[in-house]
């Protein structure tokens, strides 16, 4: 598009074309009659300033660079709102009769049958240290997998998928309780009690099965 600079320059070229039409025109009629001078020199004069203009003016960036982000699928379990990378994260089911298993951590809160598989069933309150939770008829279970390693885990709520720019995934907190190893991070909320707490949870998936296997 021509910008308003763009017609200036090439305005100001106007006067002097019309001088050399007028009164020059008898001197240099005959020059100008010339095919190869008529068209060709008053087309340089024309387009040179539009050129130049054009040259000069600065590039304008017409598409924002992308913020690289992440998608968290992102839960409720007791006071705590948690997320874990979403590809982590097959399927939610309705939490259903468990088997309790004997000897075995208390935040294995027993099995389940799935797909005819049997899938131990975590509670990360336990094993975070922050709590217990509790089965009920709105409870659900997220299948999630690292690698061979799957497990069933209990959310209280399920609040869907989300995307968090990365870099406004803050570092977990300095001087935390031994559940900040088990974190990727932390997303703040418009208030404190809309942030997220992101979990790793190919490392926490890995520490509950190693613990569990040493009793």
């Amino acid at each position: 598009m021509t910008s308003t600079r763009d017609i200036a320059l090439l305005w100001n070229s106007l006067p002097t074309l019309h001088r050399w039409g007028g009164a020059h025109h008898a001197k240099l009629g005959p020059l100008l009659d010339r095919p190869q001078l008529s068209s060709g020199y008053f087309a340089a004069l024309i387009t040179t300033p539009l050129q130049r203009a054009l040259r000069n003016a600065p590039d304008r960036a017409t598409v924002a660079q992308a913020r690289p982000d992440q998608e968290f699928f992102c839960f409720r379990l007791g006071e705590l709102r948690l997320a874990v990378p979403s590809e982590n994260v097959l399927e939610v089911l309705r939490a259903g009769l468990l088997t309790p298993l004997p000897r075995t951590p208390a935040y294995v809160m027993g099995v389940t049958g799935h797909r005819g598989e049997v899938l131990p069933v975590v509670d990360i309150l336990r094993f975070l240290g922050k709590g217990e939770a509790r089965i009920g008829p709105r409870t659900r279970l997220f299948v999630g997998a690292s690698g061979a390693f799957v497990a069933g885990v209990v959310a209280d709520a399920v609040l869907g998928l989300k995307r968090f720019y990365v870099s406004d995934i803050l570092p977990p907190p300095l001087g935390g309780d031994s559940a900040a190893e088990h974190l990727l991070g932390v997303v703040q909320g418009a208030s404190a009690s809309e942030g997220f707490s992101l979990l790793n949870f190919p490392k926490l998936l890995q520490t509950a099965r190693q613990r569990a296997v040493a009793r």
